[in-house]
């Protein structure tokens, strides 16, 4: 049997442990100033006119959102032309995305090209990127099935081409672009380099459903960007996540300038 002495030694720890947790202590964290930086998100599409965002990041502790750069100037440069993109803010109906500054030009843009992005402000800010365009990677098919439920699963497949190291971002919307997507992850082709690649999906569809299928071929740049954004995103309000530092792939601020090649199918769900 244990002395009152061992009693006390094994047990005297977890009574100090639950004493102090009815003390309360104001600890007065002095955190540095917040410097403002320029965040920067670029999508060039081959047909669509030019458009980016440009705002103006803020401390963690300040009201969600972020302020408008009016000041700031837009250029890209593409086989030696140096374009300015006016600021001139605006939403997207079909998509209901806004844009801070755009121009209606439309470049030529071949795989293989690359493209420099140039922003500026008035305070002296200075932001840089580049892309180099890359060409659509066809989705050899759509497929469903249905189970005894009547509920559809859905495959997409396409083929990775083995001579170039590629990343890709899947994405499946119900009925319209505007909706949220049903499914959205991206994926690199280390493991299945040369392969035919298939995503599915669980039995979730129904007879009837509309949906639009997206496969992105994407940059390393932007495959980087878009899986630090998820982490940060969940690592959000989570006490037992690291801080996730967002992957820009500009230079001089925050955020992404690259290209969107994609493929695209819109398909009705029938038995």
């Amino acid at each position: 049997m244990m002395n009152r002495r061992m009693i006390y030694t094994l047990f005297l720890p977890l009574l100090v442990l639950l004493a102090s947790c009815g003390m309360e202590q104001e600890v007065e964290v002095k955190l540095p100033p917040h410097e403002s930086q320029l965040v920067v998100e670029c999508y060039l599409e081959p047909g669509k006119p030019l458009r980016a965002v440009v705002l103006e990041s803020v401390s963690y502790f300040n009201e969600p959102e972020l302020p408008l750069v009016p000041d700031a100037e837009v250029f890209i440069t593409y086989r030696g032309k140096r374009i300015k993109l006016p600021f001139s803010p605006v939403q997207n109906k079909q998509t209901g995305k806004y844009y801070t500054h755009r121009l209606s030009e439309k470049l030529d843009l071949q795989p293989g090209d690359v493209v420099g992005l140039e922003v500026k402000d008035g305070k002296g800010r200075h932001v840089t990127g580049t892309t180099t365009i890359l060409g659509k990677v066809p989705i050899e098919a759509v497929e469903w099935k249905f189970n005894e439920k009547d509920k559809a699963y859905l495959l997409t497949s396409y083929q990775d081409d083995p001579n170039t190291e590629n990343f890709y971002r899947y994405m499946v919307h119900r009925d319209s672009l505007t909706n949220s997507s049903d499914r959205d992850f991206i994926s690199s082709d280390w493991l299945t380099n040369g392969q035919r690649v298939s995503h599915g999906s669980a039995y979730e569809y129904e007879e009837g459903d509309t949906l639009v299928v997206s496969l992105y071929h994407i940059e390393q740049q932007y495959y980087d960007f878009l899986g630090s954004v998820s982490d940060a995103r969940n690592a959000n309000g989570n006490p037992f996540a690291q801080p996730s530092r967002i992957v820009s792939s500009v230079k001089g601020g925050i955020g992404i300038f690259t290209n969107l090649a994609y493929n695209r199918k819109t398909v009705v769900i029938t038995k």
